[in-house]
Formats: structure tokens, C-alpha cells, sequence
């Protein structure tokens, strides 16, 4: 583990104003400490993107006094003593105490106490990682509850008992543990296995959801502490796949749960770095098979399989999704990707042609990330695919390339405006006649506006409308 250095807490890639902040908190007769997440990733060797400073002998005004000499600064509320630099992910804050007052997640009671100690301020940090304090003049690094030990022990403990009066933290100990491929403590499971997350909003366990899945190097480790202190039973669809059987051939790694675990796995490899992008493929990947849970039947070969599970899952996945986001455009992008996940596998087996690709694409709207979300699902079938490409994923996307339809859906050739270009007024019927024109659009019988208006001045020459 490396030792803490002043160039390791700044932000990455540029060589932010810190230390001037802290020069300019001690003048004014503040002890600046470095804390939390920053410190956390110096000691790991990781990249320092967010600076935290606590600041302790000051209260909120005399701080923002104090930077205001050099810096715009963003005050967010003086009950929670924190202060933001403008043009900069540099948050500076007082020491402050937290009461839990009501079940919700808003009733807290917060009040900013520069008089705290440093172990006092620290207690109320979720986890011992994220506890460490670093001295940025005499490099003294302060670690009342152990974070060093468990940093180099890869081990996510609680700080105090107070960890219970956020639950979200048990969200937070899944994507850490994914992140980092830390083990949680067997006593920080127990009692997150005696936490509800009742009252939490959508949008506070999207927060930690996305974590798991943007940046969680094995997603399968979050997860699997999911499973062990029970919070699975808060996300039904998921819950639901473990102990499922699969095909032991077809699928080595084991049961549902275990399939999904390693297909996040083999997503996280392939991730592209873009949010949006990384966020639909991912969620779709979580999803694609819980509707295995209902669907699974040992059948008259006496083998395991799930027919129609594909649209089963489709038909689960908007109750898990509402749960965790209220984002409309990307719930419709994950739902399509889910039904029609076993596509490229179906079309290639079929050897199908170009119309069946274009419906697929009608269907979906990118391929391209259907072919990803194939390849997560195929390199999560056993240790022999987990690095292998997919031949009908590949085989889908040269076709849909050739096309021209691999990141977009087909466009509609003939419109209106060409019916009412022949001399037609608008009238009920151009829906029908419109959907035709499509029909034949996607069985490639024409393929540009020139082509689609022979088709079009055919087909109205043989019915009088």
C-alpha cells in the first residue's frame, strides 16, 4: 500500500488548488484534515478524482471567509456545514453530528460542531475505509477505527452502531464490495441482514445501483453480499432466480442467480465508458433472465429449459425498474433488449436473412447493443466462454452493419406527405396503406424514397380508395 503524499490527494489529471485551500483554512486557525474517499484511494493507489476536507477549530462562516479570498464557494446549507468550491470537485465541511429523528431518510438531525474530535466525527462514517483522516502538513495519518488494517486486509467493516441509521448503507456495501472485491465483515452482514430499506427513494438506490454497474470491477462479489445478508428479498425478480436449474451443459456456472452473477461479470469487461450506454446494458443484463424463475420446466427429455422466458422477463423487468429509477427513456431502452435477448442466437441459427434483421431492429432499435448484451449473456455460461466472442452476436452485428441499421432503427421511406404528393387528402386510410409500404420497406422490396414510390404508385393503382 503506498504511502500518502501531498500529489496523490488532488484530482486526477489536474493539479487543483488544494493545497492552497488548506493553506488558506490554516491561516485562518482551522486544522484541515483530508477525509473519506479520497484518502481511501491515495492508500489504495487509485485515481483521486474528489477531494474532501474537514476542517476542525472553524465554523461554516469563518471557512467560507477564509476561501473567498481566492475562490467562488457554494454553501450547502450551514446546518450541514458543508462548502463547495466552485470550478473544482472540492468539498470542504465541518465536523457535524447526526441524530436519526424518524423512520424516512430526510429525518435527520444535522447540526455543524467544529469542536468535535476527530474520533467523534469519524464515528458517524459508514464504513472503516472511509474513516481515515490524513494530516496534509505533518502527513500524520489518523485512523481511530482500524481503515488501515481493513484496507490491506480487503475486509468493508462498520464504523459504529450508527451505521444503522442510514440503510442505504447496506447498498453502499454491495457496490464497495464490487468495486473493490472486498469481503464485508461477518458482523457488518449481520447487521445489515437487520436493516429494511423501507422508505428509501428510487433515486437514492439508483445512486448505489448504478455504482454496482458502472463501476464495480465484479459485480457478482456485490451481489453475492446482496444474497447473504438477505436484502434480496427487497427485489423480488431477483431473488427469484437462485436455486433455479439450468441445463448443465448449456450452462456449467450453475443455477440462474449464478448465470446473471457471472454474465455482470463478463459486462464489466466489456463496459465502453459511456454512462447511458453502460447503464442500459447493464440493467438489461441483470434482468435478462428472471423470467427463468417462472418459465423453468424439466421437460419430456428430461432436461431443464424455460420457454418463453424471454418475454416472461420482459414482463417482470418494469416492477424491479420502478423500484430503483424513475427514468422513462431509459426503462424503454432496457426493455427491449430484455425480451429479445435470445434473438441472435434464434436469427443465426435459422440462418436468417435480411428482413428478419430488420424487424429485429424495428423491434429493439439498436442492435449494437443487443450484441452486447448477447455477448455478456454468452461469456457467462462457464469458464470455457468467459472470454471468447459470440459467433451469432458477431454474425448479427456484420449483417446489421451491412444494413445500416446497427445503431438505429429502420426509418419509414414512404411517409404522408407522399400520399398527399399523388393527390390524396389525408384520411384513415393512409395508416394501412402506410403500414404496407413498411411491411415492404423491411422485406427489402425497395430500399430508397425512388424505389419505395414505384412500390407505392403500384399498390394504389391496384385499389381504388
Amino acid at each position: 500500500m503506498p504511502d500518502l503524499k501531498p500529489d496523490l490527494i488532488r484530482l486526477d489529471g489536474d493539479r487543483a488548488p488544494v493545497r492552497r485551500v488548506v493553506e488558506l483554512l490554516r491561516a485562518a486557525g482551522g486544522h484541515p484534515y483530508m477525509v473519506g474517499g479520497c484518502v481511501r484511494d491515495a492508500l489504495l493507489g487509485a485515481k483521486v478524482v474528489d477531494v474532501d476536507i474537514e476542517v476542525y477549530g472553524l465554523g461554516t462562516r469563518e471557512i467560507e471567509s477564509a476561501l473567498r479570498k481566492e475562490f467562488g464557494i457554494i454553501t450547502v446549507g450551514a446546518a450541514f456545514g458543508v462548502t463547495k468550491l466552485k470550478d473544482f470537485p472540492v468539498d470542504v465541511s465541518v465536523p457535524r453530528r447526526e441524530n436519526r429523528t424518524g423512520a424516512k431518510h430526510t429525518d435527520f438531525d444535522v447540526q455543524a460542531d467544529p469542536t468535535m474530535t476527530p474520533k467523534d466525527a469519524a464515528e458517524r462514517r459508514d464504513f472503516t475505509l472511509n474513516a481515515v483522516m490524513w494530516n496534509p502538513f505533518t502527513g500524520e495519518i489518523v485512523d481511530p477505527w482500524g481503515g488501515v488494517a481493513d484496507l490491506q486486509a480487503g475486509v468493508l467493516r462498520h464504523v459504529s452502531e450508527k451505521f444503522s441509521e442510514d440503510p442505504l448503507r447496506v447498498l453502499r456495501a454491495m457496490q464497495f464490495a464490487a468495486r473493490f472485491e472486498f469481503t464485508v465483515a461477518p458482523e457488518t452482514v449481520a447487521l445489515c441482514a437487520s436493516l429494511s430499506q423501507d422508505n428509501l427513494p428510487p433515486e437514492r438506490l439508483m445512486e448505489e445501483w448504478t455504482k454496482l454497474i458502472l463501476r464495480g470491477r465484479k459485480p457478482s462479489v456485490g451481489l453475492a453480499f446482496l444474497k447473504d445478508c438477505g436484502w434480496t428479498k427487497f427485489y423480488p425478480e431477483l431473488h427469484a432466480m437462485i436455486g433455479v436449474p439450468q441445463d448443465s451443459e448449456w450452462h456449467p456456472e450453475g443455477d440462474v442467480w449464478n448465470h446473471t452473477c457471472a454474465c455482470l461479470d463478463a459486462f464489466a469487461e466489456i463496459r465502453v465508458g459511456d454512462r447511458d450506454e453502460d447503464l442500459i446494458i447493464g440493467l438489461s443484463v441483470l434482468l435478462h433472465d428472471i423470467g427463468k424463475a417462472t418459465t423453468t420446466k424439466k421437460e419430456k427429455d428430461d432436461r431443464w429449459h424455460a420457454y418463453g422466458h424471454e418475454e416472461e422477463s420482459f414482463n417482470l423487468a418494469p416492477r424491479f425498474l420502478a423500484q430503483i429509477t424513475r427514468e422513462a427513456k431509459l426503462i424503454d431502452s432496457v426493455l427491449p433488449l430484455v425480451r429479445w435477448h435470445g434473438q441472435p442466437y434464434y436469427l443465426h441459427k435459422a440462418g436468417a436473412g435480411d428482413a428478419a434483421v430488420r424487424r429485429l431492429a424495428n423491434k429493439v432499435v439498436r442492435i449494437d447493443r443487443l450484441c452486447r448484451v448477447d455477448l455478456a449473456d454468452r461469456r457467462g455460461r462457464g469458464a470455457a466462454s468467459m472470454h471468447g466472442p459470440s459467433p451469432h452476436g458477431e454474425w448479427l452485428a456484420e449483417r446489421a452493419a451491412a444494413l445500416q441499421i446497427a445503431s438505429t432503427a429502420p426509418k419509414k421511406i414512404i411517409l404522408g406527405r407522399h400520399l398527399i404528393a399523388m393527390g390524396h387528402k389525408p384520411a384513415g386510410w393512409f395508416s394501412q396503406i402506410l403500414d404496407e409500404a413498411f411491411e415492404a420497406q423491411l422485406d427489402g422490396i425497395f430500399s430508397d424514397e425512388a424505389s419505395g414510390l414505384v412500390w407505392l404508385k403500384e399498390r394504389m393503382s391496384h385499389e381504388a380508395v
